[in-house]
């Protein structure tokens, strides 16, 4: 009976524990974001949220809990027509100059030409690890998937269920990686004409203004940030932080192949390709095995 009550016992705090570090965001829209600027351009009703872009502003959106580890997802439907220079984007950012980040951005083009999926990452502030590809659907007709999933092995990009991309961690080998600050989820539609199309060639036509990307069904099953305690807390292999489970830890053979594809059909820069870049100095995490 005494070993019941034990085992009773450790039930109930695990599952105490649970709650306080997981929080799975299945609520609307206005109830897990609020909109951070440009308010007299956005619009948040239900599950959806619309950001629009005109001459005079952007706009932009924030979750209103940060994580560290776990999944995030949010359908999106981006700008259609002629949408040269606008840039909609789609990530999760911790704050300060010495701030992580990892990104999905979509860069716009003139009309008929495919827009560009841009990914990058950031840790303790520094990037330039970017990555692009074409996407193989016309991002502009329906809703599309959007997935990063995070934990303290690796960061994978997915669209529509299909990872594109992954970020393993190195940390133990000098290679930075964003596992100590929380991040929340940002959205934003804004003028990029500068560099976003053709590396600034090409302008926005407000002639086609306003602009509008939709946001629909945004899904956190993620461990929600409380300060440095979480650092341990959403990093420790347990049932609670799903994430941590060797299932995770790196893709199956079927996902590869997945990958693998688009990446061969459809990836039109890597950073660890760049040589010109680096001076032929590349980046450490070059060297080691990417998936």
């Amino acid at each position: 009976m005494g070993n019941f009550k034990a085992i009773f016992l450790a039930l109930i705090i695990s599952l105490i524990t649970f709650d306080q570090s997981t929080l799975h965001v299945n609520a609307d829209m206005s109830k897990s974001m609020s909109i951070t600027w440009g308010k007299q351009h956005a619009s948040m009703k239900g599950e959806e949220l619309q950001l629009v872009l005109d001459k005079t502003s952007g706009s932009a959106a924030k979750s209103k809990a940060p994580f560290l580890f776990g999944s995030v997802e949010m359908l999106i439907k981006l700008v259609p027509g002629n949408s040269a220079g606008v840039v909609t984007a789609y990530y999760m950012s911790s704050s300060g100059s010495t701030h992580d980040e990892i990104d999905f951005e979509f860069l716009g083009n003139v009309s008929g030409q495919p827009y560009i999926i841009h990914t990058n990452v950031y840790a303790q502030g520094n990037g330039s690890r970017e990555q692009q590809f074409y996407p193989w659907f016309d991002p502009t007709a329906d809703f599309h998937n959007y997935t990063i999933h995070w934990n303290p092995t690796e960061i994978v990009w997915y669209v529509d269920g299909i990872p594109i991309r992954v970020y393993r961690n190195y940390e133990s080998e000098g290679v930075a990686y964003p596992n100590k600050q929380g991040m929340r989820i940002f959205t934003s539609l804004w003028n990029a004409d500068n560099w976003a199309t053709r590396g600034g060639l090409e302008k926005i036509d407000w002639n086609s203004a306003p602009f509008t990307a939709t946001f629909r069904r945004f899904r956190a099953r993620a461990c929600k940030w409380t300060g440095p305690v979480s650092i341990t807390q959403c990093a420790t292999n347990s049932p609670a932080n799903w994430w941590t489970s060797a299932s995770y830890s790196k893709l199956s053979n079927a996902q590869m192949s997945q990958m693998q594809r688009i990446r061969s059909s459809n990836m039109i820069y890597d950073y660890c390709k760049d040589t010109k870049r680096f001076n032929g100095k590349m980046p450490l995490e070059c060297s080691k095995p990417q998936f």
